[in-house]
C-alpha cells in the first residue's frame, strides 16, 4: 500500500475524514511558510499538498493564483522548495504532495525531480495540466522512485476513463467538485454526489474531494454512503492565513486534533 493511501485509510479507520490542506509554497512569506507547514502537520493533517508557484495557474481561482503570484515575487522556486524540505526531512508525519504545473517540472528535469523528491520526503505529485494519455512517461519516472502521480477526475470524466485512471493510479484519487477553477463556494454542485458515487465504485483507492470546500457542513450534506474519504481545502485556508490567523484554528474547525510533534 502506498504511503499516501495508508495515511488516508488510517484516518477513515479511526472514524473520521482525512484532512488534506493545500498551501502555496513560500506564502505568505518565505519563513512563515515553513511555520505554517509544521503547524498544519502538528494539527493533524493527514496529507499536505504543497503548491509550486507558477505564472499561469490555469486551474486556480483568484485566491490561489494571488498566493502564487506573491510567492513568485518573493523569489520562491522549485529549487528553494526542495532545499527547504531537505533541511526538514523527517519532521513531518503527514504525507507530502507537490501540486504544480508541468512546465516548472519539465524545466527542473523529471528524473532529477523524482530523485530529489524521494530524497526529501515527498510522496507524490499532482499535475493538473497533464491528462492521462500524456502522463505515461512522468508516471513511470515517479513510480520508479516510489512516488504517486495523483489522478484528477471530475463531473465530465466518464466511467470508462475513470477505469483507465484506476488501472495506473496510486495514493488516492482527487475528485474535482466543479469544472472550473479552485475557490471557496457556499455549496457543492448538484452533480457531486453522482461523481463521488461513480469514483467510489471504480477506484479501489481512497477518494478525496476538493475545489470549493470551505466547511465540514458541505460534506455533512452529502449522503453518508458516498462521502469522500478525504477533504482537500486550499483557498479557504490561504484566506485564513492571509488574515493572520493560526492554521491550527482552521484545522480545529474541521475536527482535527493536535498531536505530539515528531520533531
Amino acid at each position: 500500500m502506498h504511503i499516501l493511501e495508508k495515511k488516508i485509510r488510517e484516518a477513515v479507520e479511526a472514524g473520521r475524514t482525512a484532512l488534506v490542506p493545500f498551501v502555496t509554497a513560500g506564502y505568505p512569506e518565505k519563513e512563515r511558510f515553513w511555520n505554517v507547514l509544521e503547524e498544519l502537520d502538528d494539527s493533524g493533517a493527514d496529507v499536505i499538498e504543497i503548491g509550486v508557484p507558477f505564472s499561469d495557474p490555469v486551474a486556480d481561482g483568484p485566491v490561489v493564483e494571488g498566493a502564487s503570484v506573491k510567492a513568485l515575487e518573493n523569489g520562491v522556486t522549485l529549487r528553494w522548495i526542495m532545499e527547504g524540505l531537505k533541511e526538514r526531512r523527517g519532521r513531518f508525519r503527514a504525507g507530502l504532495v507537490l501540486m504544480g504545473y508541468m512546465n516548472p517540472f519539465l524545466q527542473y528535469g523529471l528524473e532529477k525531480l523524482a530523485a530529489e523528491a524521494q530524497e526529501v520526503g515527498v510522496h507524490g505529485l499532482i499535475v493538473p495540466d497533464v491528462p492521462l494519455d500524456e502522463a505515461v512517461e512522468m508516471r513511470a519516472v515517479l513510480a520508479a522512485r516510489g512516488l504517486a502521480l495523483i489522478s484528477l477526475v471530475g463531473p465530465n470524466t466518464s466511467e470508462e476513463r475513470m477505469k483507465r485512471y484506476a488501472e495506473v493510479s496510486e495514493g488516492y484519487v482527487y475528485v474535482v467538485s466543479v469544472m472550473g477553477t479552485t475557490g471557496e463556494r457556499n455549496g457543492l454542485p448538484p452533480e457531486v454526489p453522482e461523481v463521488l458515487a461513480r469514483a467510489g465504485e471504480v477506484f479501489d483507492l481512497p477518494v478525496a474531494l476538493g475545489f470549493g470546500l470551505r466547511s465540514p457542513k458541505q460534506l455533512e450534506a452529502l449522503p453518508k454512503d458516498i462521502r469522500p474519504d478525504a477533504a482537500v481545502f486550499g483557498s479557504s485556508l490561504l484566506r485564513h492565513i492571509a488574515e493572520g490567523k493560526a492554521p491550527a484554528d482552521f484545522m480545529k474547525a474541521w475536527g482535527a486534533q493536535r498531536r505530539d510533534a515528531c520533531r
